[in-house]
């Protein structure tokens, strides 16, 4: 079974460090065998979360197309940036959306459900993100998603990438293979998708 996996940065700063990230990754587990899907989060952007604006409008459109494309994946891999030691806003937002989503429709839809999550950060510091993704793993977790437990940090991030996208650092490409190999392996594991 060829795992499906959806790949997004958790900024939409031009040449965001998360973004090169999230490239990088996607490269990696296209080389690994998965089904790739990557998108922007630009492309679907989201008020602030507010139960009232839940109760008089509903569930916007964009968290229910995010819902359906983590139902449609097997897995999804995060790469996030880090906003003084804990997750972006915009990252979180979108994850507390999608969380509102129960059902589509009439039919029940439980967008983290058998999920496989994988996570990077970026940083152009010492730590790479790393603090970011302690809390990033959690609200995951509690979301019903299974985090899997490789993660793979970016320091020194300004400097980090060849000019076709590559890691040049060796440890960080292989902290980077681990992560989409554990991603890929768990989400075949996970997935309910029937191959047709």
């Amino acid at each position: 079974m060829i795992p499906k996996i959806l790949v997004f940065a958790g900024s939409i700063r031009t040449g965001a460090f998360s973004g090169k990230t999230a490239d990088a990754a996607m490269k990696e587990l296209a080389i690994q065998g998965a089904d790739v899907t990557r998108i922007s989060l630009e492309d679907y952007p989201l008020p602030i979360m507010n139960q009232d604006l839940e109760k008089e409008k509903g569930i916007p459109e964009n968290a229910m197309k995010l819902a359906r494309l983590f139902a449609g994946h097997d897995g999804l891999l995060v790469a996030s940036p880090e906003y003084n030691a804990s997750i972006p806003p915009l990252l979180k937002n979108t994850l507390d959306w999608v969380s509102r989503v129960r059902k589509d429709g009439n039919a029940p839809l439980g967008p983290y459900d058998n999920l496989a999550v994988g996570l990077c950060s970026s940083s152009n510091g010492g730590f790479g993100g790393a603090r970011g993704l302690y809390h990033l793993r959690a609200v995951l977790m509690n979301c019903g998603a299974e985090v899997v437990t490789p993660q793979c940090s970016v320091s020194g991030a300004a400097d980090a990438f060849d000019e076709d996208g590559t890691l040049k650092n060796e440890r960080q490409r292989n902290l980077m293979e681990k992560v989409c190999r554990t991603l890929i392996e768990r989400a075949r594991m996970l997935s309910t998708r029937v191959e047709v």
